[in-house]
C-alpha cells in the first residue's frame, strides 16, 4: 500500500512539474531582417541544430529586408517576436510602444560603413558624406541607426544624406556597383565581400570591440529576440524555451570553429564563396554574446548613443530597466552550463 502511494505522489510531482514547464504558446512566428547575414547567426543556429524543436517549439520564421520591417511585423500583430536589433527597445519606447529584449544574440553592432572606391581618396570624415547616397539594410534599421549616430558626430543631420534601402543580400551588392548609392551602411558577409573586390573602402567598423568603443565610447548591445512585454509576461514559458534555445546556440557557437558554422548555416547563406564567409566569420567572431546577457553599461551606452542624434528621444523620460530583461537568459545559462 506505501509503495503504491509513493508510486502516486510521485506521479502526481511528475506531472506538476510537467504542469509548470508547459508551454503557453508552441507556435511561434518569429520576425527577422535579412536573415542570411552574421548578425543573426545564432538564430539560424538554433533553427538548423533543431534547439527550438527540442524545447517544444514549432518556431516559423519570416525574414525581411531589414529591422524596421520585421519591428512592423511585431508591432502590427502579424508575428510575435522580433530577431533585431536591441536599440529599437529604446526607439519604440520613446513613441509609447513598450518592447523588451529578453535574450541576446550579439553584443556587438556587426555594422560596417565603406564608401565606394571611386571617392574614397575624397573622404577625410564623416562631414564629407554630405549629399550622398547611403544604402542600408531598410530606412529605420539598425545600420541606418547607427549611421546617423557617425554623422551627428561631424554635425551632419540625417537630412543631410538620402538614405536608400538595399536589403543585405544580392540587392546591396547591386547597389554599390551599379552606382545607386556612394556609401554602404551593412552587415557580413556582405561587407566583406565588397571589401575583397575592392568596390568599398571601409570607413567605420563596429564589427569589433576596438571599432565598436572608438565610435561609441563602449560596447552595444545588438542583435537579440524582443517582444512586446505584454507578450513576455503572458508567455513566461515560451519566452523562456525561445531563450533556452538561444543561449545554447549562442554557446555552441563560441565552441565552434569557423568549419563547424559553414557546415551548419543554408549553402545559399555563403554568396557562393565558402572562402569568403570563412573570412567573414573570423572578422566578426568576437561580436557574439557568449552568454544572451544584456549589460547594463552597455544598454546606457545605446540610450547615449540614440539620444545623440534624435532629439525626439529624452534620457529622462526612457526607463531602461523596460526595455530588457536578463532574467530568462540567466535561468538558460544554468541549465546548459
Amino acid at each position: 500500500m506505501k509503495r503504491m502511494i509513493g508510486t502516486f505522489v510521485l506521479a502526481a510531482a511528475a506531472g506538476i512539474a510537467h504542469a509548470q514547464v508547459a508551454l503557453e504558446k508552441r507556435d511561434v512566428h518569429i520576425a527577422v531582417g535579412g536573415k542570411a547575414a552574421l548578425y543573426y547567426l545564432p538564430l539560424t543556429v538554433a533553427e538548423q541544430q533543431g534547439y527550438f524543436k527540442q524545447e517544444g517549439l514549432d518556431v516559423k520564421i519570416s525574414d525581411f529586408a531589414g529591422g524596421a520591417q520585421s519591428l512592423r511585423a511585431v508591432v502590427g500583430g502579424s508575428a510575435d517576436v522580433v530577431s533585431g536589433a536591441y536599440e529599437h527597445t529604446i526607439n519604440m519606447q520613446a513613441q509609447k510602444q513598450s518592447l523588451m529584449a529578453f535574450v541576446q544574440m550579439g553584443r556587438l553592432p556587426q555594422i560596417s560603413v565603406g564608401i565606394v572606391s571611386a571617392k574614397a581618396a575624397n573622404y577625410r570624415s564623416p562631414k564629407d558624406l554630405r549629399g550622398l547616397k547611403v544604402g542600408v539594410s531598410a530606412p529605420g534599421s539598425s545600420t541606418n541607426i547607427l549611421f546617423n549616430y557617425l554623422i551627428s558626430r561631424d554635425g551632419l543631420k540625417p537630412t543631410d544624406v538620402s538614405i536608400i534601402g538595399v536589403g543585405t543580400g544580392a540587392g546591396a551588392i547591386a547597389a554599390i556597383k551599379n552606382n545607386q548609392v556612394d556609401v554602404i551602411s551593412n552587415t557580413d558577409p556582405i561587407m566583406t565581400k565588397l571589401e575583397q573586390e575592392g568596390a568599398i573602402k571601409v570607413i567605420a567598423d563596429w564589427r569589433t570591440v576596438a571599432g565598436t568603443e572608438k565610435t561609441f565610447g563602449g560596447q552595444l548591445p545588438a542583435a537579440s529576440l524582443y517582444a512586446p512585454q505584454k507578450f513576455v509576461k503572458e508567455n513566461p514559458n515560451t519566452v523562456q524555451a525561445l531563450t533556452n534555445a538561444i543561449v545554447r546556440a549562442n554557446r555552441w557557437i563560441a565552441r565552434a570553429s569557423a568549419t563547424d558554422i559553414v557546415k551548419v548555416v543554408p549553402d545559399a547563406y555563403l554568396l557562393g564563396d565558402r572562402a569568403l564567409y570563412l573570412f567573414a566569420y573570423d572578422k566578426v567572431k568576437e561580436a557574439f554574446s557568449p552568454d544572451g546577457l544584456i549589460s547594463d553599461a552597455g544598454a546606457k551606452a545605446t540610450l547615449k548613443v540614440l539620444a545623440g542624434y534624435n532629439p525626439k528621444i529624452n534620457p529622462a523620460e526612457i526607463r531602461l530597466q523596460d526595455t530588457y530583461t536578463n532574467e530568462f537568459a540567466r535561468k538558460a545559462n544554468i541549465k546548459y552550463k
